[in-house]
């Protein structure tokens, strides 16, 4: 059960990484301090806190029905279990899942993990970029289309994550049952 819950809850966390995540290049020298100040600007003007804190709160809302779902086709699907050992799986699944879920939705929910990513991600950016392109970003994000694009930017992550999760999914149940990728 527990092999089960961690990769669910792993599939479910990849389908919805951001793509500075998923692509973080290696720890490498220390950001020039400008870099810095100019990424943590680019976030202000991004809402990159705001943004974070509703798709972890998204993530945190759909987790239980998303994690339900996941480990019920995993089980329903894998071939080395008799039907009586899957409906017992799935009770067993059913009655230890509200608790996990509660313990998940907390760590999603606590404000300090918003804080430990942006602190973490803005080295990234500020190594990835230059002073003047971190500007030129946080300026894109004040025009009449880069609000557009925040405001759109809930919607379209919580779609994503939906379609994500999904895929990851069927794929997983394909490979537990050594099937072709659907």
């Amino acid at each position: 059960m527990k092999k089960i819950l961690a990769s669910v809850v792993a599939s479910l966390v990849l389908a919805s990484a951001t793509p500075a995540f998923a692509e973080a290049p290696a720890q490498g020298p220390a950001p020039d301090p400008a870099a810095i100040a100019a990424a943590k600007e680019m976030f202000d003007s991004m809402k990159y806190r705001a943004t974070m804190t509703n798709a972890l709160q998204q993530m945190s809302q759909g987790m239980a029905t998303a994690i339900h779902n996941s480990a019920e086709t995993v089980i329903k699907n894998d071939p080395r279990m008799s039907d009586q050992d899957k409906q017992a799986a799935i009770i067993k699944m059913e009655a230890e899942l509200p608790a996990r879920v509660e313990r998940i939705q907390a760590t999603l929910n606590d404000p300090t993990l918003v804080d430990d990513i942006i602190a973490e991600t803005i080295p990234v950016w500020a190594n990835t970029f230059t002073v003047d392109e971190l500007h030129q970003i946080s300026a894109f994000y004040r025009t009449p289309l880069g609000e557009r694009m925040l405001a759109a930017m809930p919607k379209l992550m919580g779609e994503s994550m939906r379609m994500g999760q999904q895929i990851m999914a069927r794929r997983i149940s394909a490979a537990l049952n050594n099937q072709p990728k659907p």
